[in-house]
């Protein structure tokens, strides 16, 4: 097997999703991301961030996106926040799992709490 053939078994392992077949999509994404940070990308690039899933990948969060929103979104960037330790106290921050969605112009999410 070639170098070549090895990227395109890698890339068709890559594309399909893995989380959304064991869960609903309101598992997937478990609550949106509302910070002065993300208020602001929802009004300049339109893009809006959640809290997903640890074992979600950027295809469970778009096709979970397009069924509980009826949107289509751009692109999907996914990112690992880490856990935030204080020394000599507790837990600051628990670690989780975050994906910024970008959508279309026309295309808008009411994100509320």
């Amino acid at each position: 097997m070639t170098f070549k053939q090895i990227l395109q078994t890698r890339a068709k392992k890559s594309v399909q999703a893995k989380a959304i077949h064991k869960f609903w999509p309101y598992d997937v994404i478990l609550a949106p991301i509302l910070t002065e940070k993300t208020h602001k990308q929802q009004a300049t690039e339109n893009s809006y961030a959640f809290k997903v899933h640890s074992d979600a990948n950027k295809n469970d969060v778009r096709q979970a996106i397009e069924f509980l929103y009826k949107v289509t979104p751009l692109d999907v960037r996914m990112t690992s926040v880490v856990v935030k330790w204080r020394s000599q106290r507790k837990l600051v921050r628990k670690a989780y799992k975050k994906a910024i969605v970008r959508l279309g112009k026309k295309d808008k999410i009411e994100v509320w709490v």
